[in-house]
């Protein structure tokens, strides 16, 4: 065979070589397209500027990725809530909410059986309410989904510390762990740290609680004037009756997820509030 037959023979087969290994380098290539396409950080926490809805985006990086994210959507997917603003005159630590309009927050301790939690937000949703749960991050943990079930019921979602710890006895940087890993999980799974954080085992935030709690990104302490105490299980007509005998315009009420006296309470309470003209909003709501 001539130098020349040779040649061409060696050219036709390096050509089809490449040509059969074509869609492969194009696949590798929309691969590290992709892959590259995806990194970026999120958007910053905007401030509220009076009458303009507020969207809570995250405002913080999360310390450590949590365990919450493996069975919720990650932050880059979630979209955040939009909230109203609140008015020029919200304290820092809310109490009460206007004692002049005809609404109410009723707030919930989330944590505990989600089917009961599920039970409670449907007689809510049937009475048209709509409640602030203030969630324990480690229940976020066993339970991610309920992140978005709360939200997506048209409830409002608040920090209520990671494990429930007794905070007003935590040192300075303990409280802020504690606040903050329960803000890493709703960051993860909601795309916000929520408006709200609730002290857990006091209805007040010492000074210490309320510096920890801005330190994690927190304008607002979120307290109540009636506790009709549901978490000792009196029974839903005791439940009822003290929910009913101490609220009144402005009222912030608290009581908690996976008590089935609670559950059994709530459409009777719901059905008197509405004959008296009170609405049960949320606490952004109340507070707007």
């Amino acid at each position: 065979m001539s130098a020349d037959r040779r040649r061409i023979l060696r050219t036709t087969a390096q050509l089809a070589a490449l040509t059969a290994a074509g869609p492969l380098l194009a696949a590798c290539g929309q691969e590290a397209a992709t892959a590259g396409g995806t990194a970026g950080g999120g958007p910053p926490h905007p401030g509220a500027s009076p009458g303009t809805p507020t969207v809570l985006t995250p405002n913080r990086i999360p310390s450590a990725t949590p365990s919450a994210t493996a069975g919720g959507s990650p932050s880059a997917a979630a979209t955040p809530p939009v909230l109203p603003p609140l008015a020029a005159s919200t304290p820092v630590e809310v109490v009460t909410g206007p004692r002049d309009r005809p609404q109410i927050a009723l707030t919930f301790h989330g944590q505990g059986d989600p089917k009961l939690a599920t039970a409670l937000l449907q007689a809510a949703e049937q009475h048209g309410a709509q409640v602030t749960v203030l969630v324990v991050g480690s229940w976020l943990d066993q339970q991610p989904q309920m992140a978005r079930r709360i939200l997506d019921g048209g409830h409002e979602l608040g920090n209520h510390t990671l494990n429930h710890l007794d905070i007003s006895s935590l040192s300075a940087d303990q409280a802020y762990a504690e606040i903050a890993g329960c803000a890493d999980r709703l960051q993860a799974l909601t795309g916000s740290i929520g408006r709200w954080f609730r002290p857990s085992a006091a209805q007040y935030a010492t000074a210490l609680v309320k510096a920890q709690a801005r330190r994690a990104g927190y304008e607002h302490c979120l307290s109540y004037d009636l506790d009709p105490r549901d978490y000792a299980d009196p029974g839903a007509e005791v439940v009822q009756r003290r929910i009913l005998g101490g609220i009144r315009p402005g009222s912030i009420v608290a009581l908690h997820m996976g008590h089935q006296g609670t559950v059994d309470a709530l459409p009777a309470v719901l059905e008197a509030l509405q004959q008296r003209g009170l609405r049960a909003v949320t606490a952004s709501q109340l507070c707007s």
